[in-house]
């Protein structure tokens, strides 16, 4: 039987989602647990992969399992819970068809990077204090070219294994949320470190170092030095993943 898990988690305390030797990661952390409740291994597959220190509002990942203990999801998500400490919560689980993956069904996924004006001790770290210059209306300029590119080659963390630098970018606009300002970007796929710097790239715009017209040739050169410096993890966020059918 093939299970979805739907699980929010802080990611300063690890180094991403991916498992990786010798380093502490959130997928890593969850499989232990699994297999400690289980009995037996549980590998994980997740929606997408998270950079050293971004957070998940919203991740999704599926696993086989013969038999769940008790045969209650209930049972499994309070006891992976208690195991789990507090940086990372597992919301629900519940059985899927053989052949759906958390990956590659997903048809969008959602990031918010958080901005704050004024220094604020709670805030801070989950969101970068903004220098009060910067002009969001240019900015959204400046993101509202980025539908119409496709190649995002200048945006990616550069030797990395994916077969193609090509994501179809549908949302990307900062709007103001209560004390904040946050930048909200929806795709149907990311490049690692692609949403930082895009948002480094877009501070380049909003501080008047990077005209509209610089901004979009940045994108057209395909050239990651061409483009600004990658923002810190912490305030960014995985928010959200569509999927063709209704899971939850």
């Amino acid at each position: 039987m093939r299970y979805f898990i739907r699980l929010s988690y802080r990611g300063a305390g690890f180094h991403g989602w991916q498992t990786q030797p010798n380093a502490v990661t959130v997928q890593a952390t969850i499989e232990q647990a699994l297999a400690t409740v289980l009995r037996v291994p549980a590998a994980i597959t997740g929606a997408g992969r998270t950079d050293t220190g971004v957070n998940a509002a919203m991740m999704v990942a599926h696993f086989d399992c013969d038999t769940l203990p008790g045969g209650d999801t209930t049972r499994l998500v309070r006891s992976l819970n208690s195991l789990l400490g507090r940086d990372i919560a597992i919301h629900s689980i519940f059985p899927v068809a053989s052949d759906a993956h958390a990956r590659f069904d997903a048809t969008s996924r959602t990031y918010k990077y958080f901005t704050h004006s004024e220094k604020s001790p709670f805030l801070y770290p989950l969101s970068w204090q903004h220098p009060p210059q910067l002009d969001f209306d240019l900015m959204n300029e400046a993101a509202a070219t980025l539908p119409r590119y496709s190649d995002f080659t200048s945006f990616s963390k550069l030797h990395t294994d994916v077969k193609t630098n090509i994501c179809a970018v549908s949302h990307a606009r900062w709007e103001r949320e209560g004390s904040q300002m946050v930048f909200t970007i929806t795709a149907d796929r990311f490049l690692r470190n692609m949403v930082r710097a895009i948002v480094g790239t877009l501070v380049e715009v909003g501080m008047k170092k990077l005209s509209l017209d610089g901004f979009a040739q940045v994108i057209e050169q395909k050239d990651r030095c061409s483009a600004g410096t990658s923002m810190p993890g912490h305030p960014l966020f995985l928010w959200n993943i569509t999927y063709p059918y209704p899971i939850f």
